[in-house]
């Protein structure tokens, strides 16, 4: 199997627990955003910082088409107990996706690529807060796609179960919409030995949360996927047990793979919630939060994506079954064909799952996630 020139894995490496070592959440990622420009500028490259706060885009700037790599940046706010010498040294922070592998990728590419240019012009894009804060949409809406034109865009996550030289690329959805929802149902607090003085939104709340689920399983097309799950409660207080409270505040996520059902998620919870509360005698107040459209590979990009995974590795899948997660990469899918494809991470055993403890991602995955990148571009740009 032909491979491009490699950099030297060995340092990218040592980058790479560097960046694992200090991890650094959404928009705040400037000691991170300073190592990549800084390396980025001494390829030669055409390095612009500060975009949505912390994102940097390089420019490999040629005749011809355009493409866009990108990589996320940011780390989770939770702890880290992996144990590993390079372990997170911030606490309550550690990044627990692989995004300083991710990074490290892409600087290894640009490594390659400056090197050895390919037809046209490449765009090395380095995202803030991939993780829940919107740095995707910031760097849309800070006119990233006017700035760095992209005929193509295409995005990378590894993953956990696949061998880390094992590519999964597949055409159609491969992320769902990540949405969130709050729903407060609010009645008339009374002693809870008297109760027909009050309108008890606790009862309510039980009502709605036994339905919920008949959305996906009874309204939902039962071909089309959908998640919806509620995952957080509050009501009364614990030290008040005679106190039946005003209110119940319910918060959740809902996730789709389609414009349609995502449209469904949002109208049915809110239908349910409005009806439950006229049927138990309180109102209801409801939000649906958009936050994340679905991924949706296209089809001409992931050919490309496909010949370039299989030109660097004799391990790629087409048949990987989509995931309800979610990534802001939709954002960029918007502006231009993309596809976003996977790299193995190795056994998901022993806290190799991604938002776990003890997580870390697979320096053996360097070479070929670097491999990738660098022939992706070259097939865009042929």
């Amino acid at each position: 199997m032909q491979q491009p020139a490699q950099p030297d894995i060995a340092a990218l490496t040592a980058l790479r627990r560097d960046l694992h070592r200090h991890p650094e959440l959404g928009f705040e990622e400037h000691r991170t955003a300073g190592i990549v420009a800084e390396r980025l500028r001494a390829l030669g490259l055409e390095v612009e910082t500060g975009i949505a706060g912390t994102g940097v885009v390089a420019t490999l700037r040629g005749n011809g088409r355009s493409v866009g790599l990108r990589a996320d940046m940011d780390a989770l706010a939770m702890p880290e107990t992996s144990g590993l010498p390079y372990a997170s040294e911030t606490p309550g922070k550690m990044h627990a996706c692989g995004h300083d592998g991710h990074t490290t990728l892409l600087l290894g590419a640009a490594e390659v690529l400056a090197a050895d240019p390919p037809a046209g012009t490449v765009h090395f894009i380095f995202q803030p807060a991939e993780e829940g804060r919107g740095g995707a949409k910031a760097m849309v809406e800070a006119g990233l796609f006017e700035r760095f034109p992209c005929d193509m865009v295409f995005g990378l996550h590894n993953m956990p179960g696949l061998a880390p030289d094992q590519m999964a690329v597949v055409v159609g959805p491969q992320l769902a919409s990540s949405d969130s929802w709050r729903l407060t149902f609010r009645g008339i607090g009374t002693h809870g030995a008297k109760p027909h003085l009050g309108r008890d939104p606790v009862t309510a709340a039980g009502q709605f949360l036994s339905a919920l689920q008949t959305i996906p399983g009874r309204v939902v097309d039962p071909l089309q996927p959908s998640v919806i799950s509620a995952c957080s409660l509050r009501a009364g207080d614990p030290n008040a047990l005679n106190v039946i409270p005003d209110f119940v505040e319910i918060g959740g996520t809902a996730r789709a793979y389609t414009p349609e059902v995502r449209d469904q998620l949002e109208h049915e919870i809110g239908r349910l919630a409005h009806g439950i509360a006229s049927a138990m005698g309180v109102t209801a107040e409801y939000d649906y939060i958009r936050r994340i459209p679905p991924v949706v590979n296209d089809a001409g990009a992931t050919e490309i994506a496909l010949r370039a995974a299989q030109s660097v590795s004799d391990n790629v899948i087409t048949d990987f079954p989509p995931s309800t997660a979610g990534d802001d990469f939709a954002f960029f899918g918007q502006e231009a064909p993309g596809a976003y494809v996977w790299l193995g991470n190795g056994p998901a055993v022993d806290g190799a799952l991604h938002h776990n403890t003890g997580y870390d991602f697979n320096d053996q995955a360097l070479p070929t996630g670097i491999a990738f990148w660098a022939a992706v571009a070259r097939e865009a740009l042929t």
